[in-house]
């Protein structure tokens, strides 16, 4: 333990800890750009780049970052002199003058932090005047949009984006005054290796990375003579009333529901339904691949960014994932066959809106593949964040809003459905399924423990019928690859295996409120979701009524010709370097 003061007032702190962790148990606060607390990791920005976190080291005479200074025995430090305040504004206001100023506009309005450090320390005009850079902006992408011109260096994204995810589409690029960060080449996104997990975005302090917003096009659907329906992914329920003040992890799926229907959608329907019918295929496969029909383990297929980054980096392994759609794709194929017959509605006349914690969602949709008689399953997506930005548009008071339910026949779902949207969840459901295909009985316990939580890799064995099934799950990029090199150099042996992009699964989706790195938050939305789960009578996905209407309808069974038909995708191997 090493001792030291800040502003006078003495602390005591672990060795190797900085000189920001310690003015944080004084409730200190100093300001910071680069600087991130991930989910109990700590990552910091090695360059100390921003210097927004300046402090003055008294006994040295100079000012030092806070966020890349490790704490030394006997120092002492101010946060609040005038030396300090002074290179504080200064910073902020070099970076201001060459940071385009059209905030009012800008996706990142009131959620900016430069805006707020700017707001913090009481600047009103930019002293320092000069050349402003004028790079080109890449909106190329179905998924994000990318404006060098708001770059301001901190380097959060190529962290996220090269460290936590081990994507390594972003980089430093350019010299001096045009220095910013981008991709290789100055390539547009979509040509380099982006997954369009959003992580980057999530983490971009300033406009500089935003969503590619798909508001507009939503809104021309409700206008126009079309049957429009729109589907709520799992997490969407437990994040979307932050977004209007209300307690975090909250489920306010039936003011999701009043709220679509006020902005006039056709009919609201429940991803959660096409969770359920992910698990009846998904269960099959996995157990016919048990009986030696196909490899092992098998990998789910729900997250597009998982399925991009392997056919990407891991495509010698493109045989391993479930062939399965992911939930909301599966939903359009079904709206569009099945739903459209019981209707008497020609899919033409059919568009699909799906409202998703994810923008890699925008781009699967666009997907050659996931199309049917030259229909694509998904028209649009949009985000939570951007399904809050209509609500607020129209002028609804979401927080006062009452309950509605959703629409039939795929609007029910069972507990299973509801656990999809977080690490652990989709696996979890798919057990409870494959121990009733196996063993033909009911499974009494249902919960699994060892599958849940925000651990970047989880394992466990599950017994079925004295079968030992081995699993393992992983949440994160950069996790998935630790797990994957594993398996190919044959250290782990393992029969099933669930990916999710995203840290802490659907939950942390790049489309989500941005949550800033607390967990806590990411927590409370978890628990959120298995709240859900326990709550509803129906916990396993075979015991949805619609779903087994659906198959004694018109499917027939798990895996059938139709079935595969419509619920089912290939994929492609596509090395970019």
């Amino acid at each position: 333990m090493l001792k030291l003061k800040i502003n006078n007032r003495e602390v005591e702190v672990n060795e190797g800890s900085t000189i920001l962790e310690a003015a944080s148990i004084l409730n200190i606060k100093i300001p910071t750009l680069c600087h991130m607390d991930l989910h109990d990791i700590k990552f910091v920005n090695k360059l100390a780049s921003c210097r927004v976190c300046l402090v003055e080291d008294i006994d040295k005479d100079k000012l030092i970052p806070s966020c890349a200074t490790f704490v030394k025995e006997g120092m002492n430090i101010r946060t609040d002199s005038k030396r300090v305040i002074r290179a504080r504004r200064a910073i902020v206001e070099l970076l201001l003058s060459d940071h385009p100023s059209d905030c009012l506009k800008c996706a990142k309005n009131l959620d900016c932090t430069l805006q707020e450090l700017a707001c913090d320390l009481n600047i009103r005009e930019i002293r320092y005047r000069g050349e402003m850079r004028s790079l080109p902006i890449d909106d190329n992408s179905y998924s994000l949009i990318r404006d060098p011109n708001k770059c301001i260096l901190c380097r959060r994204c190529e962290t996220m984006c090269n460290e936590v995810q081990t994507v390594g589409a972003l980089a430093e690029v350019g010299r001096g005054f045009y220095t910013h960060v981008g991709s290789t080449f100055n390539r547009s996104m979509f040509e380099t290796t982006c997954t369009f997990c959003g992580q980057c975005l999530s983490v971009c302090p300033t406009g500089a990375l935003t969503e590619k917003s798909n508001i507009p096009e939503v809104w021309r659907a409700l206008s126009s003579d079309k049957h429009v329906i729109v589907q709520v992914a799992p997490a969407v329920r437990v994040a979307l009333g932050e977004m209007f003040g209300i307690r975090v992890g909250t489920n306010v799926e039936g003011k999701i529901v009043t709220a679509l229907r006020r902005l006039g959608f056709d009919r609201v329907f429940d991803t959660n339904f096409a969770a359920d019918l992910t698990i009846m295929e998904e269960a099959n496969e996995f157990v016919d691949r048990l009986k030696g029909k196909g490899e092992l383990p098998i990998l789910t297929s729900c997250c597009p960014g998982w399925v991009n980054f392997m056919e990407q980096q891991f495509s010698d392994m493109i045989d391993i994932p479930s062939t399965c759609k992911s939930p909301h794709e599966m939903f359009g194929a079904i709206a569009k066959s099945y739903y459209a017959e019981k209707e008497g509605i020609n899919p033409e006349d059919i568009v699909v809106v799906s409202v998703m914690p994810c923008i890699s969602k925008k781009y699967e949709a666009k997907r050659d593949e996931l199309e049917n008689e030259g229909y694509s399953d998904v028209d649009t997506v949009i985000t939570t964040r951007e399904l809050a930005e209509m609500i607020k548009e129209v002028g609804i008071d979401f927080a006062s809003l009452e309950d509605s339910d959703f629409d039939n026949p795929m609007g029910e779902s069972t507990g299973a459905g509801d656990i999809f949207g977080t690490s652990g969840g989709v696996i979890e459901a798919t057990v409870r399924t494959a121990y009733n295909i196996i063993t033909e009985k009911d499974l009494e316990k249902v919960e699994f423990y060892d599958l849940r939580g925000l651990r970047g890799i989880k394992y466990a064995t599950v017994d079925i019928e004295g079968r030992e099934i081995k699993i393992a799950v992983a949440n994160g990029l950069g996790n998935t690859r630790r797990l994957l090199e594993k398996l190919k150099n044959k250290e782990i042996s393992l029969d099933a295996i669930e990916v999710m992009a995203c840290p802490g699964g659907c939950i942390g989706g790049g489309g989500q409120p941005y949550h800033h790195g607390d967990i806590s938050i990411l927590k409370k939305r978890s628990e959120g979701l298995y709240k859900l789960d326990e709550s509803k009578k129906l916990r396993k996905s075979y015991e949805n009524p619609y779903i087994k209407d659906l198959y004694d309808e018109y499917l027939k069974e798990p895996g059938s010709e139709k079935a595969h038909n419509l619920l089912h995708t290939s994929y492609k191997a596509s090395p970019k370097l």
